[in-house]
């Protein structure tokens, strides 16, 4: 990235700050799916199945969620970086539990395709300007959202759903 890129009104000391945000927000994305597989280190197919907690997702259905909004999440992404404020849809998480055959799917394979996706997002994101950062799309449900957002909700993601992985750990005694 070339400070030529900002604009004169913006002061590089303040852009530099920016920049590491950035950059460090984008180390924390990649390293997501590491963060995930050590919450579930220890963890038997039998606990990962495990719904303890009525009403509440298995393990394997959090991590198979997680896969399934991954490459969502990409293709948003890019067409923030790539269009002129483009339509953004949402997705229903529990249609896709209902529907995407949750209990059947490899959980290597849920994770592969995370690193996968992750990995090929990273380069893009790390190619690409700070000013892309502010580029906007528009949300089916929650409207304006910049790359920043879209960022900050993916990388958060994971975190979000180790609570829940820990939840679970708890009521297992494990």
């Amino acid at each position: 990235m070339m400070l030529s890129k900002i604009g004169s009104n913006t002061s590089p000391h303040k852009m530099i700050g920016k920049l590491m945000s950035i950059s460090e927000r984008i180390e924390e994305y990649l390293a997501g799916p590491e963060t995930l597989r050590q919450a579930i280190a220890g963890m038997t197919d039998s606990d990962i199945d495990a719904a303890p907690i009525p009403g509440k997702w298995s393990t394997r259905q959090i991590i198979c969620h997680i896969a399934d909004f991954e490459p969502v999440y990409a293709d948003r992404m890019k067409r923030v970086i790539a269009e002129e404020d483009p339509p953004l849809m949402g997705g229903d998480p529990d249609l896709f539990a209902e529907r995407l055959a949750y209990e059947q799917r490899d959980l290597e394979e849920e994770f592969q395709l995370m690193i996968a996706v992750r990995q090929h997002m990273g380069r893009i994101l790390k190619s690409i300007g700070p000013e892309d950062f502010q580029r906007t799309g528009n949300h089916s449900r929650d409207g304006a959202l910049s790359l920043t957002d879209l960022l900050s909700r993916i990388t958060n993601h994971i975190p979000h759903h180790i609570k829940f992985i820990r939840e679970k750990r708890n009521a297992l005694n494990i």
